[in-house]
């Protein structure tokens, strides 16, 4: 979400778009508990103390920053145990922020062709410059909605996502790409990808110096791929809000739809609803996520709205297959794009 589509936003929700560099409140150590004062030094009065306890900082968080109003989009921050920025928003922001992450997945969905085509393209560059070596992570990606990873994170967890695999997370035979790691959340994966190409090409980045797998030649130096890289690629071919978050969101949707197409209409709300779980549960399966998070942050919920009406079973027989689009893509395009026209 850009600045300006945050501060709407926010305004929407009728709240005040703020951050912590403006003056706030902090939190002293006193006795078993805490102060709260005010940039000028004063204490809050008991009013905002009550307001500030409800907004449940953890005791051991550092560098604590209390929003003064009431309304700010974020209540407070401050650093985990970790040292981690971590924040506490306000509840209408959530709700408001819940309702917009869908926003643009008609548009990625409609972009997708042509990010296809450019990793296609970029995939056949000779070497192993910086654009061949992220295509093929984009791929990666698109194949498998694997998370794409941090070095913080794998670091402190040793969990792996795309861009922090190892080279011994790697096993190429033929045609054949495995990839077996630990994920987040000690989720195990063990994925396989038929790709001749591409299989090719991860050999030769694992053949490279180094125990990252997924590093490019720039001259004379190899360089490590980073998120950073992913995302800033993902952003000149598909656009400026764009991020690898995009395609798990994607897929989750799509293999959803699919999920719920093969298992056919409904004759009962009961059956519905159970139908419904096993949709959620294949793309919490296929994303390694929990039924949980992935019904709140990966599945649109107009998939499951359009299965419950019809409009999915319709949008299905309608659709077919297009060049670098699925049939399921096609169907959860229009399901989208049919959701747009009625707002």
């Amino acid at each position: 979400m850009s600045l300006a589509d945050a501060a709407d936003a926010a305004e929407e929700a009728g709240l005040r778009y703020v951050n912590d560099a403006m003056p706030g409140i902090s939190r002293r150590r006193q006795g078993k508990g805490f102060s709260y004062r005010h940039p000028d030094g004063l204490l809050v009065s008991e009013r905002e103390r009550e307001r500030i306890e409800g907004i449940v900082v953890p005791p051991a968080w550092t560098d604590v920053w209390i929003c003064p109003d009431p309304d700010g989009h974020i209540q407070a921050t401050g650093r985990d145990d970790r040292g981690r920025k971590q924040y506490r928003y306000h509840p209408r922001w959530r709700e408001a922020r819940d309702a917009t992450k869908y926003d643009s997945l008609a548009t990625f969905g409609r972009t997708l062709p042509d990010v296809r085509a450019r990793v296609e393209a970029d995939l056949a560059r000779r070497g192993l410059p910086e654009e061949k070596v992220l295509a093929a992570v984009v791929r990666l990606l698109d194949e498998t909605l694997i998370r794409i990873g941090n070095d913080e994170y794998a670091e402190a967890n040793e969990s792996y996502g795309l861009t922090t695999l190892q080279d011994d997370h790697a096993e190429i035979t033929g045609a054949a790409l495995t990839l077996e790691f630990g994920g987040k959340s000690g989720t195990e994966f063990d994925v396989v990808v038929r790709d001749r190409r591409l299989a090719r090409i991860v050999k030769q980045c694992r053949d490279l110096p180094g125990e990252d797998l997924f590093q490019y030649v720039d001259g004379d130096r190899v360089i490590d791929v980073t998120s950073s890289h992913v995302n800033a690629y993902l952003r000149e071919v598909a656009g400026p809000d764009r991020s690898a978050k995009d395609f798990r969101t994607w897929g989750g949707t799509v293999v959803a739809a699919e999920t719920l197409v093969g298992l056919g209409t409904s004759a009962t709300k009961r059956e519905a609803d159970n139908n419904l779980l096993v949709a959620i549960d294949a793309a919490a399966e296929r994303l390694g996520n929990t039924r949980a998070v992935c019904r709140s942050c990966y599945v649109h919920p107009r998939v499951p709205e359009a299965y419950v009406t019809g409009s999915l079973a319709d949008a299905w027989r309608r659709a077919r297959a297009a060049p670098r689009l699925s049939r399921g893509e096609k169907t959860v395009l229009a399901v989208l794009e049919d959701a747009e026209e009625r707002v």
